[in-house]
């Protein structure tokens, strides 16, 4: 399978995994609210971003793993071997301490504090909370086993594949909750029914990854101790920056459950979903594109460099950034149906969240720099700078301002992490006889501008958000037009070539093949 074409295939399942997390974020809502109350819905969101907090460890390992296989590469299967095997060894022991943590925090009461500040919160849902901690914590290995297995296979270009069993993970992640619920299942129920749905849809799932382990003569290997205690310690910088940056993404909801309570969790979490849905679709974009970006940088290619840069900061200019804004116009009334009125609708909260998310996605290819290239000082140092200003911004501004304050400190977390790793991709970059594409990085960021400046005019001005939003729509085109102008003919090809292979459209010659 030629480069385009994998990247094409990761690019459609990874679409098609957005779509169903979107479907189910969108119509989850009115159905927990249709049978749970604000308080059950606020503490089952409550109990998954501890669950988020509590699996960092274990996913940590698994991505430095991820590169070390890609360092490794697919000519040396000994060597990959020994890593896969000691790395499934040192995860297993990883998710027993995980599944003892959850024990001390149940036995200790803890879960009181960290899953609602209400104090007349129903015990019964707090005991049932920490329950569905444990049935989760049980999935972990064979989750863990799995995400190891995926990414041993990303040398041998099976990444595609694993992108779509991720796919049909994902229907049934969403599936199996809200099935039980409409059928009238109570937090705990709906916890098991989830936990075990999962287990048992990983069954085929470890066939195929036998079958390919087999077919790639990927054999097992004894797991050594000495290899898997090294890479888990070395594992831990990505822990950090794992788990500091969750902080920022979805960890926030676990500070604002003791600090807002369940009902301005729910608010807040809700709000975010557009947001979420717009991060997701960019992932779609990045995460496909990072096995051949880390190539591209290791042979010092700066056209294939540029054209994948280009890739995810055209998503932004013309897609993203436009999109957004749009919904700010009309997401109001939408969103009163969605919620059946429960939570009311702050439009500059949805406003500040929705710029954060671009933020971020402008500093998307910077950050596949560090990541790419395993620079552990920098993914530690700069989401911890990032967590700070999260925490701390919460702690100031939550408590006079509610949760716009929340908005306002991840958008000031997202500015400051997005400046800190530009300046250290352009420094690697320029070490590295690369450069850092500054002209279409700065159009990139005119998109935030002007998706800042439309979004915080309609907030000030309702009743002319139509004309508003006209003139956001030409000043976009202006910037895209502009951006497509100072493209290098390598990369507008590349995105031509990815667009024109998209699902209904005409086929064209591999990437790869396209001249330089």
């Amino acid at each position: 399978m030629s480069t385009a074409s994998r990247v094409l295939s990761g690019s459609a399942a990874s679409w098609a995994q957005i779509g169903v997390t979107m479907v189910s974020q969108i119509a989850l809502v009115p159905i927990y609210l249709s049978h749970w109350s604000v308080i059950t819905y606020g503490i089952w969101l409550s109990t998954y971003a501890l669950i988020s907090i509590l699996s960092i460890v274990d996913f940590g390992h698994q991505e430095f793993l991820g590169y070390e296989f890609l360092r490794i590469g697919k000519e040396n299967n000994h060597e990959l071997s020994n890593y896969l095997w000691s790395g499934i060894f040192i995860n297993i022991l990883i998710n027993l301490a995980e599944v003892l943590l959850i024990v001390i925090l149940i036995n200790t009461n803890s879960l009181d504090f960290l899953i609602s500040k209400a104090k007349n919160t129903d015990t019964t849902l707090i005991h049932d909370a920490g329950l569905v901690l444990l049935f989760q914590s049980f999935t972990w290995p064979v989750f863990g086993i799995a995400g190891i297995f995926f990414r041993a296979l990303a040398p041998y270009g099976h990444s595609p594949r694993m992108f779509w069993w991720n796919f049909l993970t994902a229907i049934v992640n969403s599936a199996a909750p809200i099935t039980a619920v409409i059928f009238g299942a109570d937090l705990l129920t709906t916890g098991l029914i989830t936990a075990c749905a999962i287990t048992i849809f990983n069954i085929p799932i470890y066939i195929d990854l036998f079958f390919l382990a087999r077919k790639e003569k990927i054999k097992f290997s004894k797991p050594s101790w000495a290899l898997g205690s090294y890479n888990f310690v070395r594992s831990l910088a990505i822990f950090g920056k794992v788990l500091l940056e969750n902080v920022r993404q979805q960890g926030v909801r676990l500070f604002l459950a003791p600090l807002s309570g369940a009902t301005g969790l729910v608010a807040f979490s809700t709000m975010r979903t557009g947001a979420n849905v717009a991060l997701q679709g960019l992932r779609t974009i990045t995460n496909p594109l990072m096995p051949e970006l880390v190539r591209f940088l290791h042979q010092r290619d700066q056209d294939r460099v540029d054209a994948s840069f280009g890739i995810i900061w055209i998503m932004v200019v013309a897609l993203i950034a436009p999109a957004i804004v749009v919904l700010q116009a009309v997401v109001e009334p939408l969103y009163t149906i969605w919620t059946r009125g429960q939570v009311p609708f702050d439009s500059l909260l949805f406003a500040i969240l929705s710029l954060a998310i671009l933020v971020y996605a402008v500093a998307q290819p910077a950050m596949a720099v560090v990541i790419g290239n395993n620079m552990l000082g920098p993914q530690v140092v700069l989401p911890a700078l990032a967590a700070f200003i999260v925490i701390a911004g919460l702690f100031i501004l939550v408590p006079s301002n509610g949760i716009l304050g929340a908005g306002v400190a991840l958008l000031l977390a997202e500015i400051a992490a997005a400046i800190g790793y530009k300046t250290v991709a352009k420094r690697w970059l320029e070490t590295n006889d690369l450069r850092w594409p500054r002209q279409p990085f700065s159009i990139a960021v005119m998109s935030i501008w002007i998706a800042a400046f439309a979004m915080g005019a309609m907030t000030q001005l309702p009743h002319m958000k139509w004309m508003i939003l006209l003139v956001a729509i030409a000043l976009f085109s202006w910037n895209f037009w502009r951006y497509w102008q100072i493209l290098p003919a390598f990369a507008t090809k590349r995105i031509r070539k990815l667009l024109m292979n998209l699902p209904g459209a005409r086929k064209m010659q591999p990437v790869d093949q396209l001249s330089d």
